[in-house]
Parts: C-alpha cells; sequence; structure tokens
C-alpha cells in the first residue's frame, strides 16, 4: 500500500489502485472501451476566453484552446471506439470552435459530442445569436471556407450542417460507422 507525505511531516497510507502486476494504475490514460449500444455523451465541454471586439486577434492563450479542446476530442473518441471519425472530427471541431472564437465576440463556448440514433452530433455553442452559413470565399482569401468544409465533410458521413438558437448554436452530424452504429 503506498503512503504518501502530508504537508505537516505525518505520512499517509491510502489504497491505489493497482494494474494486473500490482504496479500503481494512476494514469491519465485510460483503456479503450467499446461503445455501448445505447446513446451516450461523448464529450461535454466549456471554457471561458477573453470577449474582444469584432475583428481583434484572439489572444494566444484563447487560440491554444481551440487544439486542446481538438485533442480532448479525440481521446474521448478513442475512448468511445469511434476512432474511424477521429481525422474528421478534429477538423469539425477545430474550424466550428475558431468560428466561434473569431467571430461571437462571447466569453464562453461550449464543445459537446453526442452519439445518438446513430450519428454523432457536433455542436459548438457560444450564446450569441447570428448568422452562420457557409458561403463563398475569394480565391486569394485566407479564410471562409471553414463552415464549407465542415458542411461537405457533414455530407460525406451521410450528415448534416445547421443552426440552431437563432445562429447562437453550429452544429453538423455524422453517420457512425456500421460497426458503431448498432
Amino acid at each position: 500500500m503506498p503512503t504518501r507525505l502530508l504537508p505537516n511531516g505525518r505520512s499517509e497510507q491510502r489504497d491505489v489502485p493497482t494494474d494486473h502486476n500490482g504496479t500503481a494504475a494512476n494514469s491519465a490514460v485510460r483503456k479503450h472501451h467499446p461503445v455501448p449500444r445505447r446513446d451516450h455523451d461523448v464529450m461535454n465541454e466549456r471554457f471561458t476566453v477573453l470577449p474582444r471586439s469584432r475583428g481583434a486577434t484572439p489572444r494566444s492563450e484563447d487560440a491554444c484552446r481551440v487544439g486542446v479542446m481538438r485533442r480532448i476530442a479525440a481521446a474521448r473518441l478513442r475512448y468511445r471506439g469511434l476512432q474511424a471519425l477521429t481525422d474528421d472530427v478534429m477538423l469539425i471541431v477545430s474550424e466550428l470552435l475558431t468560428n466561434a472564437l473569431l467571430h461571437s465576440g462571447t466569453s464562453d463556448i461550449r464543445l459537446n459530442l453526442t452519439a445518438k440514433q446513430g450519428f454523432l452530433r457536433i455542436a459548438v455553442s457560444d450564446g450569441v445569436p447570428s448568422r452562420i452559413a457557409p458561403g463563398p470565399a475569394g480565391q486569394e482569401a485566407e479564410s471562409g471556407r471553414g463552415l464549407i468544409l465542415v458542411a461537405a465533410l457533414a455530407q460525406h458521413h451521410g450528415g448534416t450542417f445547421g443552426t440552431s438558437n437563432q445562429g447562437a448554436t453550429a452544429w453538423c452530424t455524422l453517420a457512425l460507422p456500421q460497426q458503431e452504429a448498432s
């Protein structure tokens, strides 16, 4: 039984989960679990950013949160046995979160991934009603293609793209691969 030293100088013994070799199993990495045969939340995260005015560049620490959420989403997909969708979901998460960060001026962004009725639903809510729609980007434009990409990936996977809450939420659905949809 491992012991730890307390701030007052005393030691304390505590039960720690162990693996099959008796080694302490304190790891942030979880073992893969197959997808349950019922609907479930894959991920439900919220993060706060510094509110900013339109056109202002996001702080680097706020922009980095997009990458963090993308990596967490990939880990959650693997944990739920949905790794076949990882690459496309990571791209969709990046595009939807970046869109909320750049265009909403919000301080609160939510990311939700839910497997339900044979589809994975990816939703990003920023709480700010606005017009969100894929639109044409100029040939030389450096941005403006993210929502077009999201809509195309959703269609490629037999799903849809849309908005709700007067544009405060952008979402898409992807059909789960057959082995995972049942």
